[in-house]
């Protein structure tokens, strides 16, 4: 047996124990580095002897002892010369990059008009190998990494249940929508309703900046203040948004009854009496984008009651998509509106309506938002119901993809016996 030869003294350790005891602490320059000195040390044969026992190629061991010999060094943080070891997979096949960021989220698609992202590794590289290209799941991780993409903590962001099969047909459904509205300059509004908040001097979460020693004290118990009308009936209000999509403007109907689909709609008509009527004065069409639940939900009757009077006050045809169940979240007016309109009012108890209103009209950011909000104070009866003979006046069309989900609503030649009132 061969044994490693020391400037010290002679040890029982073989090559391959000592390569399998140093391997691990070694880089690549390094385990060159060392099998060049080790075969030297060994003299004639050195080159075979070391790359047998330990594997390593011999054009590798030979090139460390051409760098020992020119007088290189360990020192320094290349490993490698300029230009050397395998090329990337992108440098091979041409638009592999952009093949994964786009699957991976098309908001780097600018023809993509409504925004979302929930692939996984495997989802994507299984996306782009449909394209043609060949990609492992570590190469789809490191080009996200490369572009700026990191791993984020947990959030709360998933509504419940199984995702729907046809959830990614239908945003490709609703981009196809929003890009030809886009095309035609009619507006695509994206709407919902925003969590109801008790009106009184109760702690709101976050952190503000004060004064040294000042502090904002509120009530112990968030009961809220009691409505003086109403005997027995705390004060509340409830924002409904209203998103242009494409100006990055933002409009805000706050009620201070219930959220029904006649105050959704309301909402809505007031958005168009304050700006949209300005704004898209040569309109035929406009493009609503909102979830399947609640006030605007894609099987409430009152909802498409109410957009068929709003489609005859203002004759608009009114093109709705809904997004899939369990995906609320992408809904664009939720990161691209609420989420700042919260921002703005964190910490900031809101002891009355005007203090919500003015919060929400100064709430702005550096691409450009604004928003206006006006108070709503009329009362939405709950719990009406929409006959059948009422429903077949209603001039509406389903798509053929998902007609539940995607619908027009086209506005009768004459006004329709009710009207929505203008508040």
């Amino acid at each position: 047996m061969w044994y490693c030869i020391g400037t010290m003294t002679r040890t029982s350790l073989t090559v391959e124990q000592k390569w399998r005891d140093t391997l691990p602490e070694l880089n690549e320059k390094q385990r060159r580095y060392y099998g060049a000195r080790e075969a030297k040390v060994y003299g004639f044969g050195g080159v075979t002897a070391f790359a047998r026992a330990t594997g390593m190629s011999r054009d590798t061991i030979n090139q460390g002892i051409k760098e020992l010999e020119a007088g290189n060094t360990l020192q320094g943080d290349r490993i490698r010369r300029p230009g050397g070891g395998r090329k990337k997979l992108e440098q091979h096949q041409r638009g592999l990059t952009d093949a994964v960021e786009t699957e991976a989220n098309p908001k780097t698609d600018k023809r993509v008009v409504v925004r979302w992202t929930s692939h996984s590794i495997a989802h994507i590289a299984e996306a782009v190998a449909k394209r043609g290209f060949t990609i492992g799941l570590e190469t789809v991780r490191r080009i996200l990494k490369d572009k700026g993409n990191a791993l984020k903590a947990n959030k709360k962001d998933i509504e419940g249940g199984t995702d729907h099969p046809d959830r990614d047909e239908q945003f490709r459904h609703i981009n196809m929508m929003g890009l030809k509205m886009q095309l035609q300059e009619q507006p695509i509004m994206s709407i919902d309703a925003k969590k109801t908040e008790k009106i009184g001097n109760r702690k709101k979460n976050g952190r503000e900046w004060m004064p040294a020693g000042q502090t904002t004290n509120v009530d112990v118990y968030d009961f809220g203040h009691k409505d003086p009308n109403k005997k027995g009936r705390t004060m509340k209000a409830i924002p409904y948004g209203v998103y242009d999509v494409l100006k990055k403007q933002g409009f805000v109907n706050v009620g201070i009854d219930h959220t029904t689909a006649e105050f959704a709609v309301a909402s809505l008509m007031n958005w168009w009496s304050t700006i949209g009527s300005t704004q898209y004065a040569d309109a035929t069409d406009i493009l609503l984008l909102c979830d399947s639940g609640s006030s605007n939900g894609s099987n409430n009757k009152l909802w498409k009651y109410s957009l068929q009077q709003f489609a005859d006050r203002t004759k608009l045809t009114v093109h709705v998509c809904h997004y899939p169940p369990g995906t609320s979240k992408w809904n664009a007016i939720e990161h691209e509106m609420f989420s700042f309109s919260n921002r703005n009012w964190r910490a900031r108890p809101l002891v009355a309506y005007e203090v919500i209103l003015e919060l929400i009209r100064h709430t702005t950011t550096k691409t450009g938002l604004t928003i206006q909000a006006i108070l709503d104070e009329h009362e939405y009866e709950t719990g009406k119901k929409i006959t059948d003979e009422q429903m077949r006046r209603v001039d509406i069309q389903g798509d053929a993809f998902h007609p539940e989900w995607n619908y027009t609503i086209r506005p009768h030649g004459e006004m329709s016996e009710l009207f929505l009132v203008v508040y």
